[in-house]
């Protein structure tokens, strides 16, 4: 699918632009437009190479998609790749999704081959700016960025909420599957980190590295962003710090319940076999045992034995041992 919006300086927006008109759109200095490609067609990819101009190599990675965040400057132009990502559910996995953008003095490419939402928020919002700020594609540019980092944030919460209850299952010794659970939660903000700190990286060469089509007024926006991915980039450190933690808190739980176990079976075999010692000496070969002709003899003896594990099944009580 195709999105073309079309911003005048002196008209504003042109509505029901056609995909056809962008050589000359381009070839006008009053014109500001953002192109989105959605699931972009052979044709469209040719569009790139042919009405922008793009190099084969950024064009290729657009093609092949999962890129890792990165910033790329070539002559006129910057080509970005981002990661857009959605508020998780109950159960729901982390699914990044690519977003490739192509930042020029009067235009800006978004390529991305799945469906994402926030798109079409910026495009709206774009379109409900102030005059001063609308025909500047550094705050075109700063919006979508700051519209992506932002969706971060429920992600991240929801991962810390999971984080916080499985925690307390393991410490409270109801989380069967723990192990699973908390490799599962690492490898998730492990995914989000390796997508988090290199996009803070792009924000930093956008405000560090002098374009000339940045303009400087709006390097303040980009710090905001800036600042925002550094507090995400501290925060999934931090859950993974606490998961480690309850990795250890996790295994010294189930090492104290093996021990539990363990300390019961030998407080058994103690008193099974002080019973069995009974059982052995009286069945000794020996020609002259009292016990043996005695008319109660068997029940005296099954009687020594329990009386000899309920005397240690008692001791062992009290000492909390069992």
């Amino acid at each position: 699918m195709t999105r073309l919006l079309v911003h005048h300086a002196r008209h504003g927006f042109e509505p029901n632009v056609s995909v056809e008109k962008l050589t000359s759109l381009l070839a006008d200095p009053e014109i500001l437009l953002w192109l989105d490609l959605h699931r972009p067609t052979p044709e469209e990819i040719a569009l790139l190479h042919q009405a922008f101009d793009f190099h084969p190599l950024a064009v290729e990675d657009v093609v092949h998609a999962s890129q890792r965040p990165k910033i790329e400057k070539y002559e006129g132009y910057l080509f970005i790749v981002l990661y857009a990502v959605s508020s998780l559910g109950a159960s729901e996995g982390l699914r990044p999704k690519e977003v490739a953008l192509f930042v020029g003095p009067n235009y800006l490419v978004t390529v991305h081959p799945d469906e994402v939402p926030v798109v079409g928020e910026v495009a709206a919002l774009w379109q409900a700016s102030d005059q001063a700020s609308v025909h500047n594609i550094t705050w075109l540019l700063y919006l979508l960025l700051d519209a992506i980092v932002d969706d971060y944030f429920p992600a991240v919460d929801t991962l810390a909420d999971r984080t916080d209850e499985l925690e307390d299952r393991i410490l409270a010794e109801e989380e069967t599957d723990a192990l699973q659970a908390i490799f599962e939660l690492k490898r998730t903000l492990l995914t989000l980190r390796r997508i988090i700190a290199p996009e803070r990286d792009v924000v930093n060469m956008l405000m560090r590295h002098e374009h000339t089509f940045i303009d400087a007024r709006y390097l303040a926006y980009l710090q905001d962003v800036y600042d925002h991915l550094a507090r995400l980039t501290d925060s999934i450190d931090v859950f993974r710090d606490i998961l480690a933690s309850a990795l250890d808190a996790h295994l010294s739980v189930v090492s104290n319940r093996l021990n539990q176990v363990m300390k019961t079976l030998t407080a058994l075999s103690a008193m099974l076999m002080t019973s069995g010692l009974v059982a052995a000496i009286y069945g000794m070969n020996f020609r002259r045992m009292p016990e043996l002709e005695w008319t109660y003899g068997y029940p005296f003896a099954l009687l020594l034995m329990l009386g000899i594990v309920v005397a240690l099944g008692l001791f062992f009580y009290r000492k909390g041992w069992l």
